[in-house]
């Protein structure tokens, strides 16, 4: 199981990023790829989810607004779109997938608990996103 991240930079306050994530040897169709962040001195976040298999999607109430999560199924690709980034975005960005019966633990109570860390068992490598006022 792979995941590959990418589209991390350093903007300015009111500037977008679009974050990337390509899955490989995962059920892609049977999971819920989701974005973490993880600022310093501060725990990991949940931030956003997407549900492959019916569309569902989950923004936190943070980034609710500003941030939109999107998938391309036929290239097992995860989007994160970033608008009027702030610096309290500031941190690194993960990109984890929940498989199988997993994905249906994260179905069944993101709206109500969030992202839980535990649910995902595959994890991308980080992507720094970097925001200045």
């Amino acid at each position: 199981v792979q995941l590959q991240a990418s589209g991390g930079g350093s903007v300015q306050a009111g500037g977008s990023l679009r974050l990337s994530c390509t899955g490989s040897g995962i059920s892609f169709d049977d999971s819920v790829m989701g974005w973490f962040r993880q600022a310093p001195g501060k725990e990991r976040e949940g931030v956003s989810c997407i549900n492959i298999s019916d569309g569902n999607i989950y923004h936190s109430d943070s980034v609710r607004g500003r941030f939109t999560i999107s998938s391309d199924n036929a290239k097992n690709t995860v989007y994160l779109q970033m608008n009027n980034l702030q610096p309290e975005d500031t941190a690194v960005y993960y990109c984890a997938a929940a498989t199988g019966n997993l994905a249906r633990v994260v179905a069944a109570t993101v709206n109500s608990l969030g992202l839980v860390q535990h649910d995902f068992d595959s994890w991308g490598q980080g992507t720094q996103v970097t925001v200045s006022s």
